[in-house]
């Protein structure tokens, strides 16, 4: 039996109303990248220098030594662009979060108090802005940790918001588990802020993005000048406000968008996005406690989670007392996007299609006659009762229901099966007029005419007790 962890699904064709505050048609949220004084340096204890985001083309890490040129384009962010960048916020009253490095923090007290003094959310962007993917778990749960603490210690609070950035596959789990945090922002997976269960947690995760962001003016394939980033985020604002109910994210960098050729672009991009009605800038912290309040996290039953045992018993009559099929589908590779019921419907076909013709026979036999004598008996399953009253199948006139026994005898002599119909794709006129039509198929097309209608009756019964 395998599981997949990853999921497909989100909200799936229908999004939930965000329901922004103010009637606002989207939430536009700026973040600011403080790294600087926290990237890789021998100076920091780290192994080699950095090699990432500069304006440095085709960087590499150099082991053992300082590079002096990549530092001082760090330096540049911090001494530079960073005030640049503060002056622009400020002046237009636009709320940021930071995602701040701890020791970048701790290494800029006087950036660090400006940001804390313009009202901006402080949130964590490690203790250390290096790679995480090949960091063991112990040693990835004690710098988060050690974020934290020193984050509480140079800011005066603690974060209540993560971003990694150069995360491993444990991140949001470590970082879910240790439980301080309203949102993570390590996920690209979304425009809206979704729900993740880590064990007994629910950890809201709102995602970041990597496109809507200057780091493409430092990656191949990128920007190449401040109007090509002002016509991609303008593309960007213009679709999701459209739409409405979505949220846009902005990533930004002190040394990458705080230089004067790029700053400009940025600038434009504000003033026409202010200059539309029912927008609302905001920090990820108020979008988290805003999501919190509105679409609190419901636990549920998940398919993909249930032991063997569990998942026949809840969806074994799926298939008319045929539990077989669901035995078979719970041994498939099983994961979030088969907990909804188109999803598990799938799943269930599958093992119900993989089946020889002999098993999928028995299925077929397994349904009663429509509006035949076990109806009459009362001694259908709640689930064919419910359908077939659905149509008015529990009504019939003598004339009607006599007429249903003959022709339910001769589709039974024909084929060698009883008549099958999702009667909640049908009413009691177009019932008819399909059983007086089949009754005149082939008996290959039949098979598989009635093959297809008991997957069909299945997904009528999984939409009752499934999303």
């Amino acid at each position: 039996m395998r599981r997949y962890p990853r999921d497909m699904v989100g909200y799936g064709p229908k999004p939930p109303e965000a329901n922004w505050p103010g009637g606002a048609r989207i939430a536009v949220q700026i973040v600011l990248n403080y790294e600087e004084g926290g990237e890789n340096c021998i100076l920091h204890d780290d192994p080699a220098s950095e090699a990432f985001l500069s304006e440095i083309v085709g960087a590499a890490a150099w082991p053992g030594q300082r590079h002096w040129n990549m530092e001082s384009i760090y330096e540049y962010g911090a001494r530079a662009g960073f005030w640049r960048l503060h002056r622009l916020f400020t002046q237009m009253d636009i709320p940021l979060t930071v995602y701040g490095v701890a020791t970048a923090l701790a290494r800029n007290p006087e950036q660090t108090a400006a940001m804390i003094d313009a009202g901006w959310e402080m949130a964590s962007h490690g203790l250390k802005w290096v790679e995480h993917k090949d960091m063991p778990e112990p040693q990835e749960r004690e710098s988060i940790a050690a974020a934290v603490k020193l984050h509480r210690e140079v800011t005066g609070c603690r974060p209540v918001g993560w971003y990694t950035g150069r995360c491993s596959e444990n991140t949001v789990r470590l970082v879910a588990e240790e439980g301080g945090f309203a949102y993570v922002s390590d996920s690209y997976a979304d425009d809206l802020p979704y729900w993740v269960e880590v064990g007994a947690r629910d950890q809201l995760v709102i995602p970041y993005t990597l496109d809507a962001n200057d780091m493409r003016f430092a990656t191949p394939q990128g920007f190449n000048a401040g109007d090509q980033f002002y016509s991609y985020l303008k593309d960007s604002f213009d679709a999701l406000y459209a739409e409405g109910g979505r949220m846009m994210s902005v990533g930004l960098h002190c040394r990458l968008i705080g230089r004067p050729g790029r700053v400009q672009a940025l600038r434009r991009f504000l003033e026409y996005v202010a200059a539309h009605e029912d927008v609302w800038f905001a920090r990820r912290i108020d979008i988290a406690t805003h999501w919190a309040k509105t679409h609190p996290h419901v636990r549920r039953a998940r398919p993909s989670q249930m032991n063997r045992d569990t998942f026949v018993a809840t969806y074994g009559g799926i298939f008319e007392h045929s539990p077989w099929v669901a035995e078979h589908a719970h041994l498939l590779e099983l994961g979030p996007a088969h907990d909804t019921a188109i999803g598990l419907h799938n799943a269930l076909c599958r093992a119900f299609r993989a089946a020889d013709p002999a098993q999928q026979m028995g299925v077929l036999h397994a349904h009663p006659d429509l509006a035949g004598k076990l109806a009459s008996a009362k001694r259908l399953t709640a689930e064919s009762t419910s359908e077939q009253a659905s149509a008015g199948l529990d009504a019939l006139t003598d004339a009607e229901r006599a007429q249903f026994t003959q022709w339910n005898a001769q589709y039974v002599e024909k084929y060698g099966f009883p008549f099958i119909i999702a009667v909640r794709d049908h009413d009691k006129p177009s019932i008819i007029a399909a059983f007086e039509a089949r009754l005149n198929s082939d008996a290959d097309t039949e098979f598989a005419t009635a093959c297809y209608n008991v997957e069909r009756i299945a997904l009528h019964r999984l939409k009752d007790l499934l999303p």
